[in-house]
């Protein structure tokens, strides 16, 4: 549980949205400058990433993948391309190896994963895509993480997640990443939910880059 030091139970209490248009501005404006800026500073790995997934196996070099967002609008995520073509009509034959439960779909060595793949994932580069969405308001800069499932897919206390736009980084990558079993995730996510605040969305910004640097549970 990600609790600052000085942090009351009171201010983790969940959020009235009726009565906190001012902090969700707030929030908005954070991710588009955060998103805007990251963007002009990351430009050139982007563009280096972008050039290494090209020369390394055929394909596009973006994936875009339809995911459910909030309130249940569906929309196209964007990556940077990590897997072969075609990886997703394997997924059906895979289903065996598949090392995680509940939504997720996860194999640490994944057969389809390219040799750049391998590399952008364990640091992230492959999301760096997402901040265009950031900047569309599909998503935000914290949030839970967007699923490739349908709306449909998701019942009981799962439904909660798409309360909030869903996020580039958020409790559960702070805290294990793929390595989480999804009710541990779905914990984490409803956490966020109930208790987000700005300085909640501030201090997990502050944890993600040591979180991705360490690269436990990436891949």
């Amino acid at each position: 549980m990600l609790v600052s030091a000085g942090e009351t139970a009171h201010d983790r209490q969940p959020l009235d949205r009726q009565s906190s248009w001012g902090a969700l501005a707030a929030k908005r404006v954070i991710d588009l400058m955060g998103a805007s800026v990251l963007l002009l500073v990351l430009a050139p790995v982007l563009l280096t990433a972008a050039v290494a997934v090209k020369v390394d196996t055929a394909g596009p070099v973006l994936f875009r993948q339809r995911r459910t967002g909030w309130q249940g609008e569906e929309f196209h995520v964007l990556k940077l391309r990590t897997m072969r073509v075609g990886a997703e009509r394997m997924r059906g034959t895979m289903a065996a190896r598949n090392e995680a439960d509940g939504h997720l779909f996860k194999i640490r060595d994944d057969p389809r994963v390219t040799t750049v793949g391998r590399w952008l994932r364990r640091f992230s580069l492959d999301e760096l895509p997402q901040l265009i969405n950031v900047l569309t308001g599909q998503m935000s800069l914290v949030g839970p993480r967007p699923l490739p499932v349908e709306d449909s897919s998701f019942t009981g206390q799962a439904c909660r997640r798409l309360q909030v736009r869903p996020g580039l980084t958020g409790l559960w990558q702070i805290s294990g990443r793929s390595d989480l079993a999804w009710e541990d995730a779905l914990r984490l996510d409803l956490e966020y939910v109930d208790t987000w605040s700005i300085r909640l969305d501030l201090a997990i910004l502050f944890r993600t880059l040591p979180a991705v640097l360490r690269g436990n549970g990436a891949y």
